[in-house]
């Protein structure tokens, strides 16, 4: 697979010439998912985001009328995430390449964290990521874990899922923590029937990868999960990033801290 830097990504992915999941791409950056929804929906969204950062780290709100993220020069959210997600009254109506052909002025954007920030990270410790050496995309499943509801908004969380060698796990925790916009430490580690996953093999989004013997599933909150929102809020129109293709910013994946941004 060729690695793209985060400029061309995204030029790319607006030429329509990019629109395979972003794991692995412009690594050292970071990635963000993706919502769009009216401006009279957007005060609830964010609270909904503000009670739930594990799973919602905010990056940038974009007000109504805006399209380029201050930390992506030149970029427009419109036509830069390789595959969008339209929904229409709670149900997703289908995934295109360009949203710019159903988007309204009246949109306000929100990036939300995305685990593939940090793997860049776990490859340059030489822990492996098993999505990126099988050429899939990450498995992703719903849990019985609740969020905190704001207004119209609520649902369960949704998880991203990484094999991690056992003797391993305690680092790739300490080493992920770092990363709070990107979901920061796993929320749970083995054990997938605890959230209410029966098996590994049947995803929610994303495709299943291997567990090999002596490795145990790590799972992190993961930024699909106000897409399960919206189904319950029946918001008229949102759009969204299709699962495991992100927009990908200029912003380094080591300023990736509450702080930094």
């Amino acid at each position: 697979m060729e690695t793209l830097d985060a400029a061309t990504l995204r030029q790319q992915a607006r030429a329509g010439r990019f629109a395979a999941p972003t794991a692995g791409q412009a690594p050292g950056k970071l990635q963000a998912n993706l919502v769009a929804l009216p401006e009279r929906n957007a005060f609830d969204f964010l609270l909904y985001v503000t009670r739930n950062p594990k799973p919602m780290p905010l990056i940038e709100v974009l007000e109504a009328g805006r399209y380029e993220s201050r930390h992506a020069r030149g970029s427009d959210v419109r036509t830069d995430v390789p595959r969008y997600r339209v929904f229409r009254h709670g149900q997703c109506a289908g995934e295109i390449a360009d949203a710019r052909e159903v988007w309204r002025p009246d949109l306000v954007t929100f990036l939300i964290g995305c685990s593939f920030t940090f793997e860049t990270a776990m490859l340059r410790a030489g822990i492996p990521v098993r999505h990126i050496e099988q050429g899939r995309n990450v498995p992703m499943y719903r849990t019985n874990r609740a969020t905190t509801p704001a207004g119209i908004f609520g649902g369960p969380m949704v998880v991203s899922m990484r094999p991690v060698a056992a003797g391993l796990v305690a680092r790739v925790a300490a080493l992920t923590a770092r990363y709070p916009l990107a979901h920061g430490v796993p929320i749970h580690v083995g054990a997938p029937k605890a959230l209410g996953i029966e098996e590994l093999a049947r995803v929610d989004f994303g495709e299943a990868v291997s567990v090999e013997q002596g490795e145990v599933p790590v799972f992190w909150a993961c930024g699909v999960t106000p897409q399960l929102a919206l189904e319950t809020a029946r918001v008229e129109l949102a759009i969204t990033h299709a699962p495991g293709h992100m927009f990908v910013t200029d912003a380094g994946d080591e300023t990736a801290n509450l702080e930094a941004l």
